[in-house]
């Protein structure tokens, strides 16, 4: 199916430098004169896009970056109309430009100096508050944060329940009682701190570079699969700051999470109360010990009801989660500035 590409010819040639100029030139026009006719686009209202979005990348988040060459988007899925890039040269025709916190280097004089009159800067990140650094430089930056954070302006979580009408339960066979993979192993956190007082009153197959116990990447459900309950400990408790260890370590892999992050309530926001046990439903590391010990067959099945009517879904490629943005375009407010990024954050 022919497609009609946004984008200038030097995307994909090399023409004559007075073509380039020219070209230029042409381009500049267009843009004064796109948002002389388009007022919405400085007031705040969300313009109407006839043209695909142009979303440029400044970094990409992870270190190993991905082929985003073509109708990405589209071709991955089903979002039209959304256009990725990380050609910098391009800046004046980007709709969005993304920010990746940690690629990011302290100050401001690593970002572009001038913003084209209706273009929109996002702030990413996916790390707690207390793993997020040098925030006060940022102020007065940008339009849009997208986070786990239910309430960013792009919302990205580690992974969400997609209704399944199976009304099958799978739960792998079981050989230990608890398992919890670690790689950062801090005294000072509270999960470390949990974790030694639990296991004075039962055994933890501990796994994970903090226990120079590596599993490589297809190890990691098999090996977790196997416990009747995993920890799901955060390395950091803060609101909505749900990771990978519970919706992959631990639900995907068929085994009861037993959470360690912030309150019962913010995980019901995410998943079925009867599909997780949480900490602090307990006066001491000891009843749940005994609580976990004790649990009869029947009592343990009732844990994974939710996969009755829900299956995981994990958002591990960062393509998927930039897509979005484009599908959240028209309904973010525009040309409104995080004064205070830090304070917002640390809310």
């Amino acid at each position: 199916m022919p497609r009609a590409l946004p984008l200038p010819r030097p995307l994909w040639g090399r023409p004559s430098t007075k073509a380039m100029v020219t070209a230029g030139v042409f381009i500049t026009t267009l843009w004064k004169l796109k948002f002389f006719l388009n007022p919405s686009e400085v007031s705040g209202e969300a313009p109407k896009h006839t043209e695909p979005l142009v979303v440029l990348l400044w970094k990409w988040p992870s270190k190993q970056v991905p082929n985003i060459s073509g109708d990405v988007c589209h071709e991955l899925y089903g979002i039209v109309g959304c256009w990725l890039t990380m050609e910098r040269r391009l800046l004046g025709q980007a709709n969005v430009v993304v920010f990746p916190h940690a690629r990011l280097q302290p100050g401001r004089d690593r970002l572009p100096t001038e913003r084209p009159p209706g273009q929109n800067w996002v702030w990413v990140s996916l790390e707690s508050p207390s793993n997020t650094k040098s925030l006060a430089g940022w102020n007065h930056t940008f339009n849009w944060v997208m986070t786990y954070r239910q309430d960013s302006d792009i919302f990205i979580p580690y992974g969400k329940l997609v209704p399944n009408q199976s009304a099958t339960v799978n739960i792998p066979r079981k050989t230990n009682l608890v398992s919890w993979v670690i790689s950062n192993y801090h005294r000072t956190q509270r999960r470390a701190e949990v974790y030694k007082n639990l296991s004075r009153y039962l055994h933890v197959n501990m796994y994970g570079k903090a226990n120079k116990k590596p599993l490589c990447k297809d190890c990691l459900l098999p090996t977790t699969s196997k416990s009747k309950f995993y920890l799901a400990f955060e390395n950091s408790i803060h609101q909505d700051y749900i990771t990978e260890k519970l919706w992959r370590n631990s639900l995907m892999a068929g085994t009861v999470p037993v959470v360690l992050g912030p309150p019962r309530a913010n995980y019901e926001q995410f998943i079925p109360a009867d599909s997780f046990i949480h900490v602090d439903d307990f006066g001491s590391l000891e009843e749940l010990a005994t609580f976990l010990k004790t649990m009869n067959s029947s009592r343990y099945q009732q844990f994974f009801a939710w996969q009755k009517r829900y299956s995981v879904k994990l958002y591990a490629d960062w393509r998927e989660r930039i897509c979005t943005i484009c599908t959240a375009y028209p309904s973010l407010p525009h040309g409104r500035v995080y004064p205070n990024l830090e304070s917002w954050f640390n809310t």
